[in-house]
């Protein structure tokens, strides 16, 4: 079945709309930059030595710059923002660019009850960290009492490191959830259809919308909102892919190149509401792309669980050709498609 995305919402480093990132694509605007002061600061956690314990060798990445986030708008109240993690807020943003990009509007009338979210999420999300670090108070003063600090000043230091990390609170649990950052959509925009979220690593957005699509062949939805969501590069996910060790030391990915040295961590929001073809058609709908197939595919077994390999890879793309009904030598890579432009026939998803 072939799909229309006919709404884009997006928010990259460098870019806080979609006109952006497209100016960026057009300038070939490199939008990696060091850690900025609002993330973390390598001087307490840098060293060129990968093998050092606790340290990370990259310092370089993407990242979002603050955003003007109006809790008002969405029914938030102020004094919940603190327990609810950014992923959920900046997904509220991105999805209701999306739809409204897409015609979905208050000023349209359209049936909920066939509107689905279907994201991709990586399993940790920014609040986990500081609300288990939070909990290690028994150490602390363990640590301490060891030590010899006076119980008075054990007392003052738990007070003031705990006061370092977010609060526990009513909306605590609900707020590091990453299946909410699809249910808060669903609950602020009074979307009825199904949402859910699915991690898949680097592979999340496109399993997102792998799974968006089934929900439109099989008839259940009409609307989906798809894509990934990733607002987490602080250095607990620095730390994670140094010790792998999966990061470029040299800060520059050069993924096409032999001289590839390793991957980039970077933040950012990029989602897109899909429908039908032949319903987009029929509702006169601006169609930006159409995607005529979605391969997907393991490796099964070999040397780790991290390493991919390129017969999985192929497989992958031999799907995404089958499904398109199509020859992997017959693609044309450019097919104008109404307002839109069509890249490629077949969506390859790993």
């Amino acid at each position: 079945m072939k799909l229309a995305i006919v709404g884009i919402g997006c928010l990259f480093p460098k870019a806080g709309h979609v006109g952006a990132y497209w100016s960026l694509l057009k300038d070939g605007v490199d939008a990696i930059t060091p850690i900025p002061a609002s993330h973390w600061n390598p001087a307490d956690y840098f060293d060129a030595d990968p093998k050092k314990p606790d340290l990370t060798y990259a310092q370089r990445g993407g990242f979002l710059e603050p955003y003007p986030f109006a809790p008002g708008d969405f029914g938030i109240a102020p004094n919940d923002l603190e327990a609810t993690d950014t992923a959920q807020l900046l997904g509220l943003v991105a999805a209701n660019m999306a739809l409204r990009d897409a015609g979905y509007g208050p000023e349209r009338a359209f049936d909920r009850n066939r509107v689905s979210v279907v994201l991709g999420v990586t399993g940790t999300l920014e609040l986990v960290v500081p609300l288990g670090a939070r909990l290690g108070h028994p150490r602390w003063r363990k640590a301490m009492k060891d030590a010899g600090v006076h119980e008075a000043a054990i007392e003052d230091a738990v007070q003031r490191i705990g006061e370092s990390y977010v609060g526990w609170q009513e909306n605590s649990f609900p707020g590091l959830l990453g299946n909410v950052v699809a249910g808060r959509i669903a609950n602020r925009l009074d979307l009825h259809g199904t949402n859910c979220v699915v991690d898949a690593a680097c592979a999340s957005s496109l399993s997102a919308m792998h799974l968006a699509s089934l929900e439109l062949a099989a008839g259940r939805s009409d609307v989906v909102v798809t894509g990934g969501v990733d607002t987490f590069n602080d250095i607990f996910m620095y730390m994670c892919f140094s010790k792998t060790p999966a990061l470029s030391p040299t800060g520059d990915a050069r993924p096409f190149s032999t001289a590839s040295d390793g991957t980039i961590l970077g933040e950012g929001l990029g989602l897109v509401v899909l429908k039908r073809l032949a319903d987009a058609e029929r509702d006169g709908d601006r169609i930006y792309a159409v995607i005529r197939g979605i391969g997907t595919s393991s490796d099964g077994k070999g040397n780790a669980i991290y390493a991919p390999s390129s017969e999985g890879q192929q497989r992958c793309l031999n799907d995404a050709y089958e499904q398109a009904g199509v020859s992997p030598s017959t693609i044309d890579l450019v097919e104008a498609h109404g307002t839109g432009t069509k890249v490629g026939d077949a969506t390859e998803l790993k």
